[in-house]
């Protein structure tokens, strides 16, 4: 009978486990749009930023990897997922300033973000408008600055046109949660919009106090050398066993690794990204 009930109430403290590490889903108003949201794991704030023609599924297994240690808010932005659409250009300034607005409507005062591509430009646009809001940031797969784009996609963006997308696999999936469906072109235009916007951020980079992780794949769509130059612009790439500390920003390239396949590798990911947020730093010979 005791062991019939230790072994019931074992069953009772997963069940409850289980329900608290499923992710909650919301819509909140921000900015004139309905966003939806989902959270999951407890800890510090931790807020994750998608890709573009992405959502909080398409992320895949590291939102529920990073939910183990963090109370993890992840957001679909604008006409992407379950989040409407609304009479308005998608850009990076308006994208963090909906982020801005998240964490007003939340009450969340300060947290760290981690942000894929688009959602990296947005994080790191955050950043440099409303550096107050940022902990620590987690950009995979960014750019600073137009010119560091590779050059084969500098040559494709002017060929790309609604049709590439319209009509396709992509429209189907994208359709299954949105809440217009018939609203996938508009999203696109936006889109290819946001490819063609200016971005030269440099100077706001250089003045930026917020501790950065860098991650790229070796054959990202930005190049190596901007990645490298976006490191050395946050104070990284000094040789770390001369006394001098090291630049709280850090740097990491996954060999073997294209823009798409950055966010398939939780583990290698999640290696980097954890020991970051916890502020450790690997011990040398002569510390």
């Amino acid at each position: 009978m005791i062991r019939t009930a230790i072994i019931a109430g074992a069953l009772l403290m997963a069940t409850a486990i289980a329900a608290q590490a499923k992710p909650v889903g919301a819509t909140i108003e921000i900015n004139g749009m309905q966003m939806y949201y989902e959270v999951s794991g407890t800890g510090d704030p931790l807020i994750v930023l998608h890709g573009a023609y992405m959502n909080i599924p398409t992320m895949g297994a590291i939102i529920p990897k990073l939910a183990e240690t963090h109370e993890v808010y992840a957001l679909e932005f604008q006409g992407h997922g379950r989040t409407t659409d609304i009479e308005r250009p998608i850009t990076y300034p308006n994208l963090a300033g909906d982020v801005a607005a998240f964490m007003d409507a939340m009450g969340i005062e300060k947290a760290d973000i981690f942000g894929y591509s688009m959602g990296a430009a947005a994080g790191l646009r955050l950043a440099i408008d409303h550096p107050e809001k940022v902990d620590q940031l987690v950009a995979a797969s960014v750019a600073y600055d137009s010119s560091g784009w590779q050059p084969a996609f500098v040559a494709f963006i002017p060929q790309m046109v609604p049709e590439f997308f319209v009509g396709t696999a992509m429209e189907d999936e994208w359709k299954k949660l949105a809440p217009n469906p018939d609203g996938f072109r508009g999203v696109v235009e936006k889109l290819i919009a946001l490819e063609h916007e200016p971005m030269a951020w440099e100077e706001e980079v250089k003045a930026l106090k917020t501790p950065i992780l860098i991650i790229a794949g070796d054959a990202d769509v930005s190049t190596l050398e901007h990645n490298i130059a976006l490191f050395r612009l946050l104070g990284g790439g000094d040789m770390g066993d001369m006394g001098s500390p090291l630049s709280s920003s850090r740097l990491a390239i996954l060999p073997a690794t294209s823009h798409t396949a950055v966010i398939n590798q939780v583990e290698l990911l999640h290696g980097f990204i954890e020991p970051f947020l916890r502020g450790e730093i690997p011990k040398g010979m002569f510390e």
